[in-house]
């Protein structure tokens, strides 16, 4: 029954994953068919901001309605909104349902893992469970761009959405059919909609206003200030209604909990550092060394394939070794990858990129699914879901938030250069070659920047990593005792 569980929770998982990834190949044809090319940034951002917002709402509702009812309830609006992508007929439709599969999507990341720490009920064989789960989120990494590429050639970019739907439903059913939930429904339920009514104006905001200053370098801007001070005002608002709140979308004592916010900053950390890699290499392949945008697409290859084996590795050796020295040991080699990005030059023999990013790719492995066993040790059973949740949101908010500062970072030095057409150094023959010479030096300069700043999150990813194990140390001593 437990195979046939995972197996629902794994295609739910691809699907969801597999969204991030897949419409990249597809973006070209879609703003050919609906025009509004100026839109395009929105398609990718609006998903992952509905899921980042929906994902702790999720988690709590799962903790008070049962995880199959919110699952399920996830995965329909899930395919309620690809189908009508399929149809969208507009830029602007094809955002508000891109936005719709995020809601669903939300529900995915949180419950599938909060369902796996309730199936399984010792550490070991929950890291395999969830080491399972990391690798569909790599493969879906190497599978997106290529299903879509192939989707998109063979039959229409609509496609690559109605392919949730059979998949989806049959991930539906086998959920509805085999997940039998030993949930103690309870007698008087409180939902906290003024709490998540605030908390998801206040997370738009903050997102929209990091999206938007990055991308157009306006962070002074009376637009870009009004909707940060809003956001910081919201989250106190939000902060006083939990606190009188009789059940809190996001129960304040996991922030008084240790473990749950040093692994939640390791979170925050680690996943900055994924998405500078996932944004600036194709910058470096392709503006610097005058790659193909393919060749620039198949560099981050290594990153999901050594993710996958480290995810599987890590939930393995969970049992013969301590929680702590897994972490430690992921977050060492980020910090030896992440080295190697900083060393990264112009004159940088080609394997040493592909090094470096398999292995970031194998720290992570390393890292993702012993952060959910360590989060389900730290909480009660009626607080997993919640919790959970919110590692989901800081590893999404964590992907926008490290986007716009290594964006800020990044564009500060070429726009210091004062050169104004470094799109012509990605086109052949778009500028002379002395003048392509300095365009590309003035990418890798900004680049180097970026690695730079990606290194020393690395390393702060070690300290945590080395706290958390010191920390845990100290109190199984204090338990011996």
């Amino acid at each position: 029954m437990r195979v046939k569980i995972m197996i629902a929770l794994m295609l739910s998982t691809f699907l969801a994953a597999l969204e991030g990834t897949i419409v990249s190949t597809a973006v070209p044809r879609i703003t050919s068919d609906l025009s509004g090319f100026e839109q395009v940034s929105w398609v990718y951002a609006i998903y992952m901001l509905a899921t980042a917002v929906s994902a702790p709402i999720y988690g709590k509702l799962a903790d008070l309605f049962g995880r199959k009812n919110v699952m399920m309830f996830g995965i329909g609006i899930f395919l309620a909104g690809s189908t009508l992508c399929g149809l969208a007929s507009s830029m602007e439709q094809l955002i508000v349902f891109r936005a719709l599969q995020g809601l669903g999507a939300g529900s995915v990341m949180p419950i599938t893992m909060t369902i796996i720490g309730d199936l399984y009920n010792d550490q070991s064989s929950r890291a395999k469970a969830q080491g399972w789960i990391s690798a569909v989120w790599g493969l879906s990494g190497v599978a997106g761009p290529l299903v879509g590429g192939f989707l998109v050639d063979m039959l229409s970019w609509r496609y690559i959405f109605f392919l949730n739907l059979p998949f989806g439903l049959l991930s539906f059913f086998m959920l509805m059919l085999y997940y039998k939930e030993k949930f103690g429904a309870k007698t008087k339920r409180h939902i906290d909609y003024p709490g998540a009514l605030i908390f998801s104006i206040g997370t738009i905001a903050l997102l929209y206003a990091l999206l938007t200053g990055s991308q157009n370098q306006s962070w002074l801007s009376p637009t870009i200030l009004s909707l940060i001070a809003f956001s910081l005002i919201t989250y106190f608002i939000f902060v006083t209604v939990e606190r009188k709140s009789p059940e809190p979308l996001i129960p304040l004592s996991l922030f008084t909990n240790r473990n749950v916010t040093m692994i939640n900053l390791l979170t925050l950390l680690s996943n900055a550092i994924v998405i500078s890699l996932v944004v600036y290499l194709p910058i470096w392949s392709q503006g610097v060394l005058g790659e193909s945008a393919t060749m620039a697409g198949f560099v981050l290859t290594p990153m999901p394939v050594c993710w996958t084996f480290g995810a599987v590795l890590s939930g393995n050796l969970l049992g013969r070794l301590r929680a702590e020295q897994l972490v430690t040991t992921g977050t060492t080699v980020l910090a030896i990858a992440s080295f190697l990005l900083f060393l990264l030059a112009e004159s940088s023999p080609g394997f040493l990129i592909y090094v470096a990013v398999g292995l970031i790719g194998l720290g992570m492995g390393f890292i993702s699914p012993i952060v959910m066993v360590k989060i389900q040790a730290s909480v009660a059973v009626d607080k997993r879901g919640t919790a959970i949740a919110l590692n989901t949101f800081t590893g999404t908010f964590s992907q926008t938030f490290g986007a716009a500062v290594f964006g800020m970072f990044f564009n500060m030095v070429t726009v210091a250069s004062g050169q104004t057409n470094l799109g012509a150094s990605f086109e052949s023959g778009g500028l002379p070659v002395e003048q392509l010479a300095h365009v590309r030096s003035i990418l890798a300069s900004g680049v180097h920047v970026v690695f730079t700043g990606t290194w020393i999150v690395a390393i702060g990813c070690l300290v945590i990593a080395l706290m958390i194990a010191r920390a845990q140390k100290a109190a199984d001593a204090r338990r011996e005792y």
